[in-house]
């Protein structure tokens, strides 16, 4: 599987997808404002990353607002907020065949390009 979540209208989702040399003809693009995400892929996304923690962003808007950095999120709450609003999923996650990457960390980049040239 070759997949994609990411914001259509992200300017930084783009510049990555750029970047790394996505062919978007040969991945399933999901710009998860459009399009949800469903409990499954949620729950598939956290199978392979390890926690709902791990793809959630403390970036987002909501969470300063919703003063979440004041409060103990449990993995519970870390997947209803994701599930409930887009903007708490870092982005772009891309999943290429059982590798995950999540988000636009300068690594997280950089092992991307790496599995993207090994093909």
């Amino acid at each position: 599987m070759k997949k994609i979540y990411h914001l259509g209208n992200c300017t930084t989702n783009q510049a990555i997808i750029k970047e790394v040399g996505i062919d978007k003809q040969n991945f399933e693009m999901q710009d998860i404002k459009v399009e949800k995400i469903t409990s499954t892929q949620l729950t598939q996304m956290k199978e392979m990353a390890g926690s709902y923690e791990a793809l959630f962003s403390r970036r987002a808007m909501k969470y300063k607002a919703l003063n979440l950095k004041d409060k103990t999120l449990t993995e519970k709450d870390y997947r209803q907020f994701i599930l409930e609003e887009y903007t708490f999923l870092k982005r772009p996650v891309v999943i290429i065949d059982h590798s995950i990457f999540i988000g636009s960390e300068r690594k997280t980049i950089d092992a991307l390009k790496t599995r993207l040239s090994s093909r």
